[in-house]
């Protein structure tokens, strides 16, 4: 055999491999996601109430009147799950140059809370990065993988884990209002005239987030002052923020189809996450 023949030969034996690899390792990945949402679907509970009326919002504070008033109207079914997917770029890094782009299908549902994010982000040409981020039965969850067979990152079953989470799942509330409400065990308390704080209860987890609203209502930023940051297979409270943006009507609810995401670090504002909701379908009560 020639030198160029034997060349092409272990070209065509590496591509083989690789993508022998792809295939069992998003076929791996995608059973444990299945496994994932079959744990998330049977914890759920009949919902409190079936139906948003503003009588709920009787003692709320002003803006959090002002924002429900907005998005949901009166005898709207309450949103028991939404499945949403998005497109945009993470970053990978510390490099300002680090962000790679993403596409995620996420699942939100109310009753007991509960997410999964499963993402795929592009790290290099012909690498992804597999992500599941997740809140499940009180258990915070997130996991890292290349091509979903080398672990990068696994962080489950702690308490940090689990406040970390159900943070991410109050804010993420902006995409399906109702799981906000009073009678989905959220307490509002007033801040100022255009902000409110959010504390949501989940078992021995419990989480607070304060929101801030512009004049219609709508929900411009989320700030919790230390959300637990992993740093070096550890976690240290740091300040996060979210911002919402390009309110549009999907579904009969309007919702931000924008977002970013950052850590809020000693030396400045760090964004890591850069979002926009492509589809979005509800699940409503009966």
């Amino acid at each position: 055999m020639s030198r160029a023949r034997l060349i092409l030969a272990i070209l065509a034996a590496l591509l083989f491999l690789a993508t022998l690899a792809r295939y069992f390792g998003d076929a791996r990945w995608r059973e444990r996601t299945a496994d994932l949402r079959s744990a998330l679907t049977s914890a759920r509970r009949p919902p409190r109430v079936a139906r948003f009326e503003t009588a709920e919002l009787e003692g709320l504070p002003e803006p959090v009147q002002r924002y429900f008033r907005a998005v949901l109207r009166p005898g709207q079914p309450m949103l028991l799950g939404a499945h949403i997917r998005q497109v945009g770029q993470f970053r990978m890094g510390e490099d300002k140059d680090s962000w790679r782009p993403f596409r995620a299908d996420q699942v939100i549902l109310a009753g007991p809370p509960g997410f999964d994010w499963d993402a795929r982000i592009q790290a290099a040409p012909g690498l992804q990065v597999y992500v599941h981020d997740a809140y499940c039965r009180g258990e915070g969850r997130l996991e890292a993988s290349m091509l979903g067979l080398w672990r990068l990152a696994h962080l489950r079953g702690t308490p940090e884990a689990a406040e970390g989470e159900l943070l991410r799942y109050l804010a993420e509330g902006a995409w399906m209002p109702t799981a906000l409400l009073p009678s989905q065990g959220v307490r509002w308390e007033p801040l100022g005239t255009d902000s409110a704080r959010a504390t949501l209860t989940d078992g021995a987890v419990r989480v607070s987030l304060d929101f801030t609203f512009d004049a219609v209502g709508l929900i411009t930023t989320i700030l919790a002052p230390a959300r637990p940051r992993t740093v070096k297979g550890g976690t240290r409270p740091t300040a996060w923020e979210g911002r919402f943006s390009d309110w549009q009507e999907r579904n009969g609810v309007l919702l931000p189809l924008a977002s970013e995401v950052a850590w809020l670090l000693p030396e400045g504002r760090w964004p890591y996450f850069r979002g926009r909701t492509v589809e979005i379908r509800f699940e409503t009560a009966p």
